[in-house]
């Protein structure tokens, strides 16, 4: 675009000229003209041409940016009219017609379970013991506190470096999203350490993402370690930080620790919800058919169960009669791609059985297994089956490239989109989109040396209202990373690109789905600008206003 506009005095001037109706004008070899006529060629004209144009064209974008600023003092009423968002909505990255499912899939933790914000603090807590009793770090580390305003989910940890990362779609760092332990580290430094802001593919092979929910925990005692580590002048290895963390997350999860914790107090960490029972049984109403597949025990599954549904279930009834097929222990995402087969768990004697699982019969739970023999027993087709999950790796990868619909149950979705519904950031979104457009006509010209010092101090004057507004703008959803799905320049996140491949559809629970009919065809939008939960406000409501 910026190579048409400087075209554009030199077109003009030919067509204006004599040179086309000219006897002498003749068409040159590459297709353009050549003007021998006497006087003054083009070439000489243009400087001075250009010139003009671009300082009427810096002080008319200097014109819109003072107007644009009495704007910026109210929010104006046709911003307030804009329709809002639905924190419970249902968002589509591929068209789904419910009349086609006739098989529901669900994960438990952070899909059919939710949790309270006192779980994270249970993780990190079992987690920073198992770092110093078992791995011997610091006793000072049983210092640390779980920080719930630093961590979103979406981010990634750099074992090289021992950086966090908030990387955009085109897996670039953030201007404003790298943290060495909790220090952030400004665009410059992030230069100095990375080179460059973009992450190659060998740069990308030392970063692990940190996705499902559990990870908030995760990254939080990443950086608090680290930062403890500078903070003490002692040496260490990134990776091993990393290796010994994520050790003890997984150690909290497989020895039972943090499910004896849930159980034994359920109502601390377990949020119930009366829509759950209603959503299962309109389903089976329907005539679908449910399977629960987790990765948890059975017996942990069973204690939440029990207590999310005590309220809607007769005490004489089972919360395993809602299913068709009950799995737990099924190791995704490696249910996906083995060969391990189903065993039948008993629920009374604790232990698995030693028959051939070739039926799954009612009531009874299964262990282990595999999608292959998974898909044999059922008859189950790919296209009929959707399974909602909350990890976008372990839970929808394999399903979406097995062929299921797949629905990525995202909790932090109501409480962003809340946040976007608002006045306030309305109206910040609209200031920043104004001075994107600003800023694109300034640099679309070229300063010239009569016009570079107005040039330069319109272009800083509006990358400082640019700033303004996405620090305001971040400052709404997390102050240390922003918000989830975007970056603070709106764009979108790499968690955002990652829904985009691996969810058909989104919500923030399962049970939104009862607010559309059975037989709803969910389709994408036809004018998605960023994702489909987002609303891009047009810099033409603060124009007018």
């Amino acid at each position: 675009m910026a190579s048409s506009r400087k075209l554009l005095p030199l077109r003009s001037l030919l067509q204006n000229s004599s040179c086309s109706s000219s006897p002498f004008a003749r068409e040159g070899l590459g297709g353009s003209f050549q003007c021998y006529s006497g006087g003054t060629t083009p070439q000489e004209t243009l400087p001075r041409i250009k010139d003009e144009g671009l300082d009427d064209e810096v002080a008319k974008i200097q014109s819109e940016f003072k107007a644009a600023k009495l704007s910026f003092l109210k929010i104006p009423e046709a911003l307030k009219t804009m329709p809002a968002m639905n924190p419970e909505g249902i968002y589509v990255n591929k068209s789904l017609r419910l009349d086609t499912i006739q098989v529901y899939g669900f994960d438990y933790d952070y899909t059919l379970a939710h949790y309270s914000a006192n779980l994270q603090s249970l993780i990190y807590d079992l987690a920073k013991e198992h770092l110093v009793n078992e791995f011997r770090y610091p006793e000072s580390c049983l210092k640390f506190s779980y920080d719930h305003t630093f961590p979103i989910r979406g981010l990634c940890y750099d074992k090289s470096k021992g950086c966090l990362l908030k990387l955009d779609f085109f897996g670039s760092i953030e201007n404003e999203g790298c943290y060495f332990g909790r220090c952030k580290l400004s665009p410059e430094e992030i230069i100095a350490t990375y080179g460059t802001r973009h992450i190659g593919r060998d740069q990308a092979r030392g970063l692990v993402s940190l996705m499902d929910f559990f990870c908030f925990s995760e990254a939080c005692l990443i950086a608090d370690v680290v930062q403890h580590f500078v903070d003490e002048k002692l040496e260490f290895d990134a990776s091993y930080v990393y290796q010994d963390v994520n050790h003890a997350i997984q150690h909290v999860h497989r020895s039972g620790l943090a499910h004896k914790s849930i159980l034994s107090n359920p109502q601390r960490y377990l949020v119930k919800n009366g829509q759950l029972f209603h959503f299962l049984s309109m389903l089976r109403d329907k005539g679908k058919k449910l399977f629960l597949l987790t990765n948890s025990p059975y017996n942990f599954v069973d204690g939440g169960m029990h207590f999310l549904l005590e309220d809607s279930l007769d005490y004489r009834d089972s919360w395993r009669e809602l299913f068709d097929v009950v799995i737990a222990k099924a190791n995704k995402p490696d249910f996906y791609t083995s060969e391990r087969p189903f065993r039948c768990y008993d629920t009374a004697k604790d232990r698995l059985a030693f028959t051939k699982v070739d039926a799954f019969l009612p009531n009874k739970v299964y262990y282990h297994g595999c999608l292959k023999s998974f898909l044999q027993i059922t008859k189950w087709n790919g296209p009929e089956v959707i399974y909602f999950g909350d990890h976008l790796f372990s839970d929808l990868r394999g399903p979406s490239k097995a062929g299921w619909r797949t629905a990525a149950i995202i909790h932090e979705l109501e409480n962003e989109i809340h946040i976007q519904n608002e006045d306030s950031y309305r109206f910040e979104q609209a200031k920043f989109h104004i001075i994107q457009e600003l800023l694109g006509k300034l640099h679309a010209t070229v300063a010239s040396s009569e016009n570079r010092e107005a040039y330069q101090s319109l272009l800083e004057e509006l990358n400082v209202e640019r700033r303004k507004a996405c620090y305001t703008m971040k400052g709404m959803f997390n102050k240390s990373f922003g918000a989830t799905f975007l970056t603070d320049s709106g764009q979108e996140s790499a968690f955002a690109h990652h829904i985009h491949r691996y969810a058909d559809v989104y919500t923030s629970k399962p049970e939104n789905f009862l607010f559309y009919p059975a037989e709803a065809w969910l389709h994408v939008p036809s004018d998605i600008k960023i994702m489909p939960h987002h609303v891009k406000v047009p810099s033409s409501l603060l124009k007018t206003a």
